[in-house]
């Protein structure tokens, strides 16, 4: 298949999203919309994310949303905080509303991590973080995955990150410079869509991390030029993955 064939069928894709046809209206992070106030969302999300490794999106975050909505666990929010607290209290509080399902590793990245907003931010929060590298992209990563990579697990990965990254421009209105750097997000949907269109070989579906950074590298290259990130395709590929593979509008894949 030809470059221009594979953006044809790639546009279709993306039409077929935004027109509703492949479902999934409510996407794992909606859940938060009308729920977590807007000073609190960046925070939300960031913590939360943390612990989105090997688990279900719907069920993490609405547990998130639980303990979000508790006054008596909200505080686990609030990196400074958390920071400061007891490892005893913040587990208690993680586990009760199964944020964390690791009653020892759990609480421990989102200490971490705390940790790492908390000295890394002059306000001791995600938003001072973001405001201190001015929304650059290319220096959140030097802190991230490079610097204070140790304490922010998980988070730090290629995957996680760059979906991170897309979350927080999705849902709190970050303006990133350089968001082109945000690469795709290769989880098992995005393998498995990518393969789906035959930019990448069936090989890939072994998904080590290797696979995943050359489906990363291979969505870079085939939309240079072409006027959309990698990351905005992820949604519209994540999505028709989800939904079994629908014909693009009468194109058969």
């Amino acid at each position: 298949m030809g470059a221009e064939e594979f953006l044809e069928k790639l546009k279709l894709l993306i039409h077929m999203h935004s027109e509703g046809y492949l479902g999934g209206e409510v996407m794992p992070e909606d859940v938060f919309i009308g729920v977590v106030a807007e000073e609190d969302l960046m925070n939300v999300l960031t913590l939360g994310m943390s612990l989105n490794y090997q688990r279900n999106s719907y069920a993490l975050w609405q547990s998130v949303a639980q303990a979000y909505t508790d006054d008596s666990s909200r505080w686990v929010f609030r990196p400074s905080d958390v920071y400061e607290s007891n490892i005893d209290d913040l587990r208690s509080a993680l586990l009760h509303h199964r944020v964390a399902l690791q009653p020892n590793r759990h609480p421990g990245i989102w200490k971490s991590v705390s940790r790492g907003i908390a000295d890394s931010s002059p306000r001791g929060d995600v938003l001072g973080l973001i405001e201190s590298v001015q929304c650059d992209i290319a220096a959140l990563k030097e802190i991230m995955q490079f610097k204070r990579k140790s304490e922010f697990p998980y988070l730090s990965g290629p995957k996680i990150f760059n979906y991170w990254l897309y979350v927080l421009e999705s849902y709190t209105g970050v303006e990133w410079e350089s968001r082109e750097l945000i690469t795709i997000a290769p989880d098992t949907h995005i393998l498995q869509a990518t393969v789906k269109l035959g930019l990448c070989s069936p090989e890939v579906l072994n998904g080590s991390s290797e696979d995943r950074q050359t489906v990363a590298e291979e969505w870079e290259k085939a939309l240079s030029g072409s006027g959309l990130a990698p990351i905005d395709v992820h949604t519209p590929l994540w999505l028709w993955s989800r939904a079994g593979f629908p014909a693009l509008l009468g194109v058969k894949v």
